[in-house]
């Protein structure tokens, strides 16, 4: 995850909306309405207050939210679970903004402290001078002798009115920057801001706040601008893109925050915003988008026929083409599913059984408006010299893509499998052979246009602490990412399916609620890029309530820059399993109690 250490200065905005029916205008010689206010001991009446944080917590806020580990130098100030965070001490500067119908005023201090320079803990990506920024000289020869031992650190500076560009400290800044974004007249920057535009020297973005009853003031939509570009091209966007993620940022934002990055570029896309990509990946980007319909999961029924015999056997089904059949259509024809579904992976017989009223399932669930996956791994095999396993299945697979791509799959899935107890933990032979092998499947996948669901699963059953969880779930992560970049994948059209951090079954003590969705929460910031089109927990063994409260625990910990949402097997399907055992008299119960588990996993998203 990309860092930025955001220098400037936190503002506390109150907002007072005034009574306009009391409130009165003062109309000058140019027939500008000016609000009245004497001070000479009269009332001004009001609707509302609102005190919202404002200055450098906003470029923290939209850093945030587009996926990047952002701070702020020397405050304790931090965004965690959508709200800002600000220590109780907090220097904090106080803006009145007056709100008379659609027209803003505010009193603003005349003078903001310094800046005061700290060395970072570790190397941030960028350092970005936002707009709130007071310089010194003596600021800007500490952080210019910072950068030249630190090269890989990148430096971006928001030039405001405060600004003194001429001043020998802030051009030696300027100098050394690599993004420079300016609001002056002067139009100094790389990126220049006015009323009604963005631009560069070739290109221009129009954005405009007229309409909002937010009272968003020009310098809270300036910041929101510049931290969104220096959060686009930390990320690797275009310029071009940058700034229509700024237009749209600011143009959606209200009192009460901005919008995350996956929201934009989606609205982005919708409206017709130019990119590089293809119509093939159009598509892909679109399906994903369907597959993470807000407070819709995925329903895996792509048990492999070893995993459906166990589940048979153990009760007392007998395992033939007809029963596996008859389970099947419990799941994929129960009413309205729909509501709680946007997309079921299948097994490939399941893709070539039919459902009660003739239709394939494959056609059946597109008459219901889902979208109809497919398991295309063949299952793990050892390594000629060590008990651990990778996956099969690459051999054929383009083939195997073009054929379900006919049958109307427009997603895939592709599992590996890491153990980790005493005597065995995730070997970095099996960890890069089988994030290559899940980065060439998703390469295949987009080729051939199925969205790519890549899932790395380190396996429940051991004895394992939360903490050696999320220590190899996280070097797993890592080295899946680098080589899904590395075969050029495209995360906006990727899915990642991901076991949740917790203890394994057979540890001492069990991971609690809470301990799972601030673990999983934190670990998923930290390894997944904010690109990616989205993340599916797994079940992976846990119980049927318990896959549902830690799924609600680690949704209580977002906002994250992607959304997140379930794909269970077992978690949905078990408790209908054992109401039907078989018997298709039974099927309404069955339906009743898988209902049951999509409402409850619905509901926490």
């Amino acid at each position: 995850m990309k860092s930025v250490l955001i220098v400037g200065n936190l503002t506390k905005d109150i907002y007072l909306r005034l009574d306009p029916r009391s409130t009165p205008l003062e109309i000058d010689q140019q027939h500008t309405g000016w609000l009245d206010l004497a001070f000479n001991g009269s009332s001004h009446d009001y609707f509302s207050r609102v005190a919202i944080f404002g200055g450098a917590s906003i470029s923290l806020e939209v850093c945030r939210r587009f996926g990047l580990d952002a701070t702020i130098m020397g405050s304790a100030s931090s965004f965690e679970n959508g709200q800002l965070q600000v220590a109780p001490n907090t220097n904090l500067a106080h803006r009145y903004i007056l709100c008379h119908n659609q027209d803003v005023s505010y009193f603003s201090p005349s003078k903001f402290p310094e800046n005061t320079w700290q060395t970072p803990a570790k190397t941030p990506d960028w350092i970005y001078l936002d707009r709130s920024a007071i310089i010194s000289a003596a600021f800007a020869e500490q952080l210019l002798s910072y950068l030249d031992q630190h090269s890989s650190c990148q430096l971006a500076i928001f030039l405001g009115k405060r600004s003194n560009a001429a001043a020998a400290h802030l051009q030696a800044l300027i100098e050394h920057a690599q993004l420079v974004i300016s609001d002056t007249t002067a139009k100094t920057g790389q990126f220049n801001i006015t009323p009604t535009d963005i631009s560069t020297d070739s290109q221009t973005v129009s954005w405009n706040l007229r309409g909002k009853d937010q009272y968003i003031t020009h310098l809270s939509a300036h910041l929101i601008i510049g931290a969104s570009i220096v959060a686009g091209l930390a990320l690797d966007k275009s310029p071009h893109w940058a700034m229509n993620l700024a237009k749209y940022n600011v143009e959606r934002a209200t009192l009460s925050g901005t919008a995350n990055l996956n929201t934009l570029e989606e609205s982005m896309i919708e409206d017709g915003i130019k990119t590089d990509s293809t119509s093939t990946e159009r598509e892909i980007f679109r399906t994903a988008k369907q597959l993470m319909a807000p407070q819709k999961g995925i329903l895996a029924a792509d048990e492999s026929g070893g995993s459906i015999h166990k589940k048979f056997e153990a009760a007392g089904i007998p395992d033939d083409a007809e029963h596996r059949r008859d389970y099947r259509n419990i799941f994929l024809d129960t009413p309205e599913l729909e509501k709680y579904v946007s997309g079921v992976i299948l097994f490939d017989e399941t893709a070539r059984q039919h459902a009660d009223d003739g239709s394939t399932f494959v056609e059946l669930l597109q008459k219901k408006h889902i979208i109809p996956g497919i398991k295309v791994d063949q299952g793990l095999e050892n390594f000629p010299d060590s008990p651990e396993k990778y996956t099969k299945g690459l051999d054929g697979l383009p083939k195997r893509l073009a054929e379900y791509y006919q049958m109307g799959m427009r997603f895939a899935k592709w599992r590996s499998a890491f153990e980790l107890n005493p005597n065995q933990k995730p070997s970095d032979q099996a960890i890069q052979k089988n994030t290559a092998d899940l980065a060439e499947y998703a390469r295949l996948c987009q080729a051939a246009e199925i969205v790519p669901i890549v899932e790395p699963e380190l396996v429940f059953d051991g004895d394992h602490s939360l903490e050696e969880c999320a220590e190899y779930t996280g070097k797993i992560l890592d080295a899946l990412f680098a080589a899904l970049a590395q075969k050029g994948v495209l995360l906006a059209g990727c899915l990642l399916k991901v076991s949740m951090v917790l203890a394994g079954k057979q540890f001492a003590e069990p991971s609690t609620v809470d301990q799972v969705g601030q673990a999983t929460a934190e670990l998923l910031r930290t390894h997944v890029p904010a690109e990616l089109a989205g993340v599916v927990f797994l079940s992976g063994g846990q119980g049927v309530e318990q896959a549902t409260a830690n799924l609600a625990a680690i949704k209580q910990h977002g906002p994250f820059p992607w959304p997140i949402s379930f794909s269970y097997a077992r978690a949905l399907q078990e408790p209908a399993l054992e109401a039907w055992q078989g018997n298709n008299a039974k099927l309404a119960a069955a339906r009743a109690a898988f209902t049951a588990r999509l409402v409850a996993n619905c509901a926490v998203l």
